[in-house]
């Protein structure tokens, strides 16, 4: 499968956001893509910096008749490709999520999910805006296989990764917004960013799986002056199921890609790496616990 992927600086013109992602939808399809991911919240700035009610404005339905929608169910359909997006969803007043929606090639939705994990840093306050999911961990069906949707800080844990593969996903897809703080030293963000992606590859080895994340790029400024704002690191990439980087998008640059995904690869993988046929499902019932001592 060729998979596109969209690395875009945001801006607080939505209605520019989203025409330079459709333009680029448009673009990797030319170039082949039959599935395309985008970043975290890329209709707007990252917008969790702050603690704001008025933010709270940005919501917007994602029920199929969605005007925030439509132009990427239009693009996905003009394209003739899977596309997924990732939406502030105001599902009803004072109920917000952080949600990914995935559109199929003839622009129809096949499927939402709500992020679980929910952040509550500096400079990442999520816990203010998002509601977490309620919709498990359910991967969606497409044209172009068993997508194992997940948002950003649902990448740090393995059990998210791991129910997506048990309930059948074909590949693991992370829409992303992370980034260094100035505070930091060069090495404590080098570290960071190392972790980050070790992770993920280990989630993609552990589960015998490709994984795809795609990261906001570019200087966010925080709207309170309380911070010098967010660096996002960029960086995204393509893993196989073996951990190996098929992709690395820049650090500090826009970027797009169509990168090529065997994905009959993970079945031999899996033959050689049993992990799933040598689980000791007795064993794990203590890790429905928050902590054992």
């Amino acid at each position: 499968m060729k998979v596109g992927i969209i690395q875009q600086r945001g801006s607080s013109d939505r209605d520019d956001n989203r025409r330079r992602i459709v333009e680029k939808i448009s673009e990797l399809a030319k170039q082949g893509a039959e599935l395309i991911v985008n970043q975290e919240l890329h209709d707007s700035l990252y917008f969790c910096q702050t603690e704001d009610v008025d933010i709270f404005d940005l919501a917007v339905d994602i029920s199929d008749d969605s005007k925030a929608l439509a132009p990427y169910r239009k693009a996905a359909k003009e394209n003739d490709v899977v596309v997924v997006t990732s939406m502030f969803e105001r599902r009803a007043p004072g109920l917000y999520h952080n949600t990914a929606v995935v559109i199929e090639k003839d622009g129809t939705v096949a499927g939402r999910y709500r992020k679980m994990h929910i952040p509550d840093d500096p400079a990442y306050y999520e816990k203010f805006y998002f509601t977490p999911g309620d919709m498990d961990f359910e991967p969606i069906d497409t044209s172009v296989g068993r997508l194992g949707v997940l948002v950003c800080w649902d990448q740090w844990y393995p059990e998210a990764a791991r129910l997506m593969a048990l309930r059948g996903a074909e590949i693991l897809i992370y829409p992303t917004a992370i980034g260094t703080s100035a505070a930091d030293s060069e090495e404590e963000q080098n570290r960071q960013l190392d972790a980050w992606m070790l992770v993920q590859r280990g989630h993609a080895v552990a589960n015998g799986l490709p994984v795809i994340t795609v990261n906001r790029v570019g200087h966010e400024a925080d709207p309170s002056g309380a911070t010098e704002g967010i660096t996002f690191w960029g960086t995204s990439f393509v893993a196989g199921p073996q951990g190996e980087l098929l992709y690395r998008a820049p650090r500090s640059e826009e970027a797009t890609a169509v990168v090529e995904v065997d994905m009959k690869r993970s079945e031999q993988v899996r033959r050689w790496w049993p992990f799933l046929r040598d689980r000791r499902i007795d064993a794990y019932a203590p890790l429905a616990y928050r902590y054992l001592r």
